[in-house]
């Protein structure tokens, strides 16, 4: 050991020996050295005693030190080399701090590491949970290519929509607003219309159906005469978002088969509510006629019997939540509601099934170990039991969540006769396939006839992000709660271990735990931001106009227990926040409540009967379920006089209640285990968390032998010790509780409602049944929502007409009782003033937002409206803003009325739901754990150890777990939605930083995806800097699918993007601006300086910023218009600025050269690639593309086959979506083939198609030749 360190610290003979075998150019030690790379570039270093090797390097360097001294070694020697590196990798880990310590000592060991680096080859992916120090592959990777190498490819994300109109059907009169799709979708038509509607024609020339919904029902009528090959009928998918008029065209696909002989239709939606608007909406296309029966009003019995009427016909409606509903008597043939309806429909039903906003079948198909839900089940019987039915799915998100689409089976995509024999499949190849890949099936849907999506566009509408700064109390009980819940995870924790808990019953308390954290920290962040929402709504008010207020939850579950606790009598507003803490505690905490059993059954603490209850439970826990349930029972009377009951045998309930408070926990997009994502927030479970069946009791068998040891014997009862000490935790997790719910904010609701001037003048559309006010003598009391004259079943309908009739000012909306509900400034109705929408909460998903904003922007408005983002600075919430602003700006609304100029904005770059924000998760949280080297640094300006620091807070909130001193990671911590949820449980400063922390280890990550070409951007647009897009050949194949035949098509385009000198000076002479015009770089490389012309992004806000901060477009000779904006500030440390005579010279012989020379060879002297003999176009300016169009889910696996034999293909196999519009306007979306793929994947296509074609392209487009095979 001795000796290798001798020859280690003779760093003077290493370095001698480096410089004469050419692998730097001068002394190591001094700075600025140059390492040689095997390719022949200078790579710029620093000084060799650096530590810059150390995070490379995973294997043990005792190995590497040990070979140094081999005697005749020549290090010099690359294959050597190499062997050396993967021989050091190979070896066993070492621990961080071991490899530290002897970097410390041999400080040559970092040199040797610096010089291997670019000849050891990729390392093995981490594995997740080894210890010591790993290689990062993304720091293994390339070094950062110099500045203009890097290459945007021309291409450019922008979320770009299309003005709509039907393309093949020209009946009906045009929508009354305007409508827009995606322009991926309008790249491709529908198919030709043959089916004949038996719709009047009073009802289409008076406008009932506008000619948008009579494209819709002339659709999905025509697609309903297919039978997929399984034998069943294929079924349609309307993706229409908010305001279209979904509803209408649901109803004339209803009236269009009714006028065919169908008479019975069944329609599911959401709430209770909707069956109203059914009512409205067929009555409004003149079909009045056609009654709508409720299914949740009718008895368990025949629906065509007396006993419900004699119904014959019709529509029957249901919600999701009914379509799942079992008598209680659980007596007769019909107990089950899916068994009356598959009686009352008989067994050859061919009429229409419409599953309304049918993603609330969710979770059929589960991810992980989640199994599915009963609703997705019961759907997916529904079709399977009546394989003639005309099936119709509506859902705005339907297509753009592939995992949504499970019980979507009539849509023919998967199953028999299909590439993908199951669903599975599919979802795989969808994964596989990247981002942009469900926006093919979209449009292969669309081909085939079985798929329409349009959106209103936002035009009109303006919106406004505003910050609510977190005052310093409220910082103060934010911190004191996390504290307070890192105490309660502690003492959780070791109660259920002190009595022995069974592991179900640990994983229900755990689900329940990791629930009621997540809801707690929303309340909190949501109650921060009701004074300013308050202050909003008052001036909206006073400029005449109207205010709608979204929440995501009412909360209504907390208030009802602490009434049930304080006997009926309130003193103050109830605080949601504190109730979900507390409920927690006293329901599911791993010890039993001596003060609850002895108030419900009236006993003495020291009797005798306590004590047998007390050892009853410590011995067997079932027996808390009788006493959980005289609770409720005490409960049920005691508030019998509020709530009456319903008919007895009839399952109706109010809307959002039914999908109310299970959607609260989809809303809070729950992140424990799927046991736990439809526990509702009425806690109608046992203490031990198993949620109570409605309907008949069943009696369950213990599974596997739970509670038991593993002789079969139970498990003996803890000792009375143990079960005094867990009590005793109980009760002082309840004391502090109680100190801290003194600082708690009250109920969301509750409080807007009463600083909003109470009831009289806000409008309240939720499924909660009764409300806290405050009465004149500032009494608190709990009071019943129904009035005296309205049943609390239609209470939200007549709250949104008395806001609809001006009566009251403010609307306050929970998301659970408003889907569909309509509440813009509609032409038929007395108030149409401007809305404003104030959103407390923005769901992460835009798709969801938009949905949200749908209540107040529909179709047939008189003023669009107004949204206002509340966002704290907790967690990311600006981020999420940005995502939502973003999609809106995309779809035409307005940013405090300033119009952008630029219309190709990158959106990608803020979106973190995908798999770069996974990998980025799964680095930052590995690094945390010292298993990585940093991608990126700690921030500087933290007082502490940054890693130590977050890491403890993640062992608070779950995310790490800490046993014994030894951390590991917990199995879903690179799961996205969980962990943005549980950070919200760390001090402020803390999630914030570790927020920033993620955020730019993401675009370190995405930074060094782009530059080694593996990016996947989705859908990328060519020609977005308005390049000219030529098409020069089409090749057409003509093939089956389920349900007919369609093209697949590859077109070869030309893409002409550089600019000449005469279009540089044309563009140069419009310029007026000081700092704008002609720039050259400071850098010389190969002899030759950049030149670039610098515009200013013409918005307004820009022009108002101070000059470093203001951002400029570049245009360069070989690539044109660029995407990335440059601020000045970065502008004038890489270029000076020049007259146009001194640039001229420098632009011409760029714009020249990059018609056949790529950058790395013009700026460096050669390329790898061409050297290799292959192809490189980076930075040409004249690039060939060749896209694949049209039907090609059926050939996708033989596509894939293709580019997967590609030389090299380990990069290129990924599926990459262009889009793109020829010069003479025609509109192409579709997939990348490589070039010297063509010719191969042509050969694929011949031997599936029925007929093929080819038409050539002259540049005056005058001539097509057609040359039939």
């Amino acid at each position: 050991m001795a000796g290798a360190a001798a020859g280690l610290q003779n760093r003077a003979a290493l370095q001698q020996q480096l410089l004469q075998r050419g692998l730097v150019t001068k002394a190591a030690y001094s700075p600025g050295y140059q390492v040689i790379r095997p390719d022949g570039h200078l790579q710029q270093r620093a000084s060799m005693g650096m530590m810059g090797g150390l995070g490379m390097m995973g294997g043990n360097p005792l190995q590497s030190l040990l070979a140094l001294r081999a005697p005749g070694l020549d290090m010099g020697n690359p294959v050597i080399a190499q062997l050396m590196m993967q021989q050091a990798m190979s070896m066993s880990q070492t621990g961080a701090p071991q490899v530290q310590k002897l970097m410390g000592m041999y400080p040559g060991l970092a040199n040797f590491m610096e010089m291997m680096k670019y000849y050891a080859p990729p390392p093995p992916p981490p594995q997740a949970h080894m210890m010591g120090m790993q290689v990062n592959p993304l720091m293994l990777a390339q070094p950062a290519a110099e500045e203009d190498v890097e290459e945007d490819d021309g291409m450019g994300v922008a979320e770009t929509y299309s003005d709509y109109m039907p393309s093949k059907l020209k009946v009906g009169i045009k929508h009354p607003d305007q409508v827009v799709e995606t322009a991926s979708m309008s790249s491709v038509e529908p198919p030709d219309v043959w089916y004949k509607m038996d719709i009047p024609d009073t009802t289409i020339d008076t406008g009932k159906l506008s000619a948008l919904q009579l494209e819709s029902i002339t659709y999905a009528s025509q697609q309903h005469e297919h039978f997929l090959p399984d034998g069943t009928r294929s079924g349609f998918l309307i993706g229409d978002g908010a305001g279209v008029g979904k509803g209408r065209t649901i109803g004339g696909i209803i009236y269009e088969n009714y006028l065919k002989g169908r008479k019975k239709s069944i329609w599911v939606s959401v709430s209770n509510d909707l069956k109203y608007d059914a009512e409205r909406d067929l009555k409004d296309i003149g079909a009045g006629h056609i009654q709508v029966h409720f299914l949740s009003k009718m008895k368990y019995g025949k629906i065509n019997s007396d006993l419900n009427g004699n119904v014959k016909k019709g529509v029957l409606f249901a919600t999701y939540s009914a379509l799942i509903g079992e008598s209680s008597s659980g007596q007769g043939k019909y107990k089950s509601r899916l068994k009356q309806i598959l009686n009352w429909c008989g067994d050859d039903f061919d009429g229409v099934i419409v599953f309304d906003e049918c993603h609330r079948a969710k979770n059929l198909c589960p991810v992980g170990s989640g199994k599915p839900t009963k609703t997705g089940l019961t759907v997916l019987e529904l079709q399977n039991r009546l394989p003639k039915a005309r099936v119709v799915y509506a859902s705005a998100t339907g297509a753009s969540e592939p995992k949504n689409m499970a019980y979507m089976v009539r849509v023919g995509i998967w199953g028999k006769g299909t590439p993908f024999p199951e669903f599975t499949d599919f979802i795989s190849a969808v994964e596989k396939r990247g981002v942009g890949a469900m926006e093919i099936v979209a449009m292969d849907m669309k081909l085939r006839g079985m798929y329409i999506a349009r959106q209103l566009s936002f035009h009109g509408v303006s919106f406004r992000i505003e910050e609510v700064p977190l005052e310093e109390d409220i910082k103060l009980v934010y911190d004191d709660s996390v504290k307070l819940w890192v105490d309660a995870r502690q003492k959780f924790q070791e109660a259920s271990e002190l009595i022995n808990a069974e592991k179900g019953m640990k994983k229900s308390m755990w689900g329940q735990f990791w629930s009621s954290h997540q809801r707690f920290f929303k309340y909190l962040c949501i109650a921060a931001k009701v004074d300013h929402a308050v202050r909003l709504a008052r001036e909206a008010v006073k400029t005449n106009r109207c205010v709608v207020i979204g929440l995501q939850s009412t909360g209504e579950a907390r208030t009802i227990e602490q009434l049930e606790k304080d006997d009926g009598e309130l003193s103050d507003f109830v605080s949601t926040a504190r109730g979900v803490l507390e409920s927690l505690v006293e329901k599911h905490f791993p010890a039993p409540d001596r003060n609850r059993i002895n108030k419900i059954l009236g006993i003495s603490e020291t009797s005798k009967e306590f004590k047998d209850i007390i050892n009853e439970v410590t011995g067997k826990t079932s027996k808390r379920k009788p006493v959980r349930q005289a609770a409720q029972r005490a409960a049920k009377r005691r508030y019998k006089d509020i709530h009456s009951d319903n008919e007895e045998d009839s399952d109706f309930e109010m809307s959002g209640e039914s999908g109310g408070e299970e959607e609260e926990d989809d809303a809070y997009s729950s992140d424990q285990s799927s046991d736990f994502s439809d526990i509702s927030d009425f806690d109608d479970e046992d203490s031990w968390g198993r949620p109570k069946k409605r309907g008949k009791a069943k009696n369950h068998k213990q599974k596997n032998g739970k509670g038991r040891a593993e002789n079969g014997a139970k498990l003996p009862p803890p000792p009375r010790d143990h079960v005094e000490r867990a009590q005793k935790m109980k009760s002082d997790l309840l004391k502090n509780i109680t100190n801290l719910g003194r600082k708690l904010p009250p109920n969301t609701l509750d409080q807007l409602i009463d600083e909003l001037g109470g009831p009289e003048n806000v409008a309240e559309m939720t499924g909660r049944k009764g409300r806290v006010v405050q009465s004149d003598d500032g009494q608190v009391i709990y009071e019943s929502r129904s009035e005296a004259d309205i049943p609390l079943e239609i209470l939200n309908i007549k709250e949104k007409e008395r806001f609809m009739n001006s009566e009251k000012d403010i609307a306050i909306i929970s998301e659970a009782a408003s889907s569909g509900i309509s509440l813009q400034s509609d032409r038929r109705v007395k108030n149409q003033r401007r809305r404003v929408h104030i959103t407390l909460e923005l769901p992460w998903s835009a798709d969801r937002a938009i949905q949200q904003f749908g209540r107040t922007h529909r179709s047939n408005q008189v003023n669009a409206p107004e949204y206002i983002f509340l966002i704290s600075e907790l967690a990311g919430e600006r981020r999420f803003a940005s995502i939502v602003a973003k999609r809106l700006e995309s779809l035409g609304a307005l940013t405090h009325g300033d119009r952008r100029a630029t219309e190709s904005r990158d959106l990608s770059s803020f979106n973190i739901d995908n798999k770069y924000g996974r990998m980025a998760l799964e680095s930052a949280m590995k690094t945390m754990m010292g298993y990585e080297h940093p991608i990126v640094p700690p921030p500087e300006d933290y007082k502490g150890d940054f890693f130590a620091d977050i890491q403890n807070a993640l062992v608070g909130v779950g995310m790490i777990l800490r046993e014994d001193s030894i951390y590991q990671l917990d199995k879903d911590y690179n799961n996205l939605s969980k962990f943005l949820n549980r950070i919200l449980g760390m001090p402020v400063e803390l999630q914030n930083r570790l927020f920033k922390y993620f955020t730019d280890t993401l675009a370190a990550i995405i930074s060094q995806a782009k530059r080694t070409g593996k990016y996947d951007m989705g859908i990328l647009d060519l020609g977005v800097g308005g390049e000219g897009c030529k098409r020069t050949k089409t090749k057409t194949w003509i093939g089956k699918h389920a349900t007919g035949t369609a093209k697949t098509e590859i077109h070869t385009v030309l893409v002409e993007r550089g600019m000449s000198w005469a279009e540089v000076q044309e563009k140069w002479a419009e310029l007026s601006g000081d700092l704008e015009g002609f720039y050259l770089s400071h850098q010389v490389r190969n002899n030759k300086k950049t030149a670039v012309l610098a515009v200013l992004e013409p918005s307004a806000t820009n022009k108002k910023r101070e000059k470093n901060s203001r951002m400029f477009i570049l245009y360069r000779p070989n690539t044109g218009m660029q995407m990335k904006q440059e601020a000045f500030s970065e502008l004038k440390k890489k270029y000076k600025k020049v007259t146009p005579d001194e640039a001229q010279e420098h632009w011409e012989e760029q714009f020249k050269a990059s018609s056949h020379t790529c950058s790395h060879a013009y700026w460096q002297g050669n390329c790898r690639r061409v050297n290799s003999g292959l192809e490189c176009e980076i930075g040409l300016r004249r690039r060939t593309y060749h896209i694949l169009c049209g039907l090609v889910l059926n050939v996708w696996a033989k596509v894939e086959d293709v580019l997967a034999s590609a030389p090299h293909s380990h990069s290129s196999t990924k599926m990459q979506v262009v889009r793109l519009k020829t010069h003479e306007g025609t509109k192409l979306v579709g997939t990348l083939i490589p070039n010297n793929l063509v010719e191969r994947l042509s050969a694929v296509l011949e031997e599936d198609s029925t007929e093929s074609y080819e038409e050539n392209f002259t540049d005056e487009d005058s001539k097509d030749s057609k040359d039939e095979k």
